[in-house]
C-alpha cells in the first residue's frame, strides 16, 4: 500500500512517515500543497494523508481539485481546526475523515486501516479510460494519445502498454511484469519482441524537443514519468 502524506511540519512528518514505513506501508512525503497536487495526479496512491493549512495551495483547495477530477483516492485530514464548521467544511469538500492535531499515533494508524479496507469507489466509464501525466493525455476506449496539441494513434499493444505505463507512474516496471501484462493469455515473445514495442512507442509519443517519459533501467526494466 502506497501512501501520501502532505505536511509542512517536518516535526511531524518525519516520525509520522517512519512509523506509517514501520507498518509496512511505503510513504512519500511532499512540505507543500503544490507538489502534494502534482504527486497525487502523477502516481497512484492508495491514501492521501494532508495538512489543512499548506503553503502555496492549501488543503481543501487541493482535495476539491482532486475530486473535481475525480479522483476517489481516500483523504484524511490532519489539522489543528477543531470546530464543528472546520470539520464540516473538510468533509464538504471531499474528505473520507478527519483527524485533530494532536493526535494519538494509535487512532491515526487504526484510522489509516479503516480507510484502506474501504472498497474502492467505481469511477465513471469516461473518468476511469482518461489518463493524464505531465502534458501527455491517454483515451483508453478510442486508442488515441494527446500530446502538445498533437493527435496520437496508437495500436491496442501501445494503448495497452501506455496505460500500464501511466497507471504506475514512477514505478520500476521489470521486463517480466510487462511482459506478464501484455501477453496474458500468449507465449511470451523474446526480448527483442518488447524493445521493439518500447521503441515503437516512444517514436510516437516523444518528440526530439518534448521531455522523455519512458526511461530505461538498465537489466532491469522501464520507469515512466520524470
Amino acid at each position: 500500500m502506497r501512501i501520501l502524506l502532505v505536511d509542512d511540519e517536518v516535526e511531524l512528518t518525519l516520525p509520522l512517515s517512519r512509523a506509517l514505513t514501520r507498518e509496512g506501508y511505503a510513504v512519500d512525503v511532499a512540505d507543500e500543497g503544490g507538489t502534494g497536487y502534482n504527486l497525487a495526479i502523477q502516481h497512484h496512491y492508495d491514501l492521501l494523508i494532508l495538512d489543512w493549512m499548506l503553503p502555496h495551495q492549501s488543503g481543501i483547495e487541493m482535495c476539491q481539485k482532486l475530486r473535481s477530477k475525480n479522483n476517489q483516492i481516500p483523504i484524511l485530514f490532519l489539522t489543528a481546526k477543531d470546530t464543528l464548521n472546520d470539520r464540516v467544511k473538510g468533509l464538504d469538500a471531499g474528505a473520507d475523515d478527519y483527524l485533530v492535531k494532536p493526535f494519538e499515533l494509535r487512532e491515526l494508524l487504526a484510522r489509516v486501516r479503516a480507510l484502506l479496507r474501504r472498497p474502492p469507489t467505481l469511477e465513471s466509464p469516461t473518468a476511469n479510460s482518461r489518463l493524464q501525466i505531465f502534458d501527455l493525455e491517454l483515451d483508453i476506449e478510442n486508442q488515441l494519445a494527446y500530446r502538445n496539441g498533437r493527435m496520437i494513434e496508437l495500436s491496442e499493444k501501445e494503448c495497452k502498454l501506455l496505460e500500464y505505463f501511466m497507471r504506475h507512474s514512477g514505478q520500476l516496471l521489470t521486463h517480466q511484469q510487462i511482459y506478464q501484462h501484455l501477453w496474458v493469455d500468449s507465449d511470451q515473445p523474446s526480448s527483442n519482441v518488447l524493445a521493439a514495442q518500447i521503441r515503437l512507442l516512444r517514436r510516437k509519443i516523444e518528440d526530439p524537443k518534448e521531455r522523455q517519459l519512458i526511461h530505461t533501467v538498465y537489466r532491469k526494466g522501464y520507469r515512466f514519468g520524470e
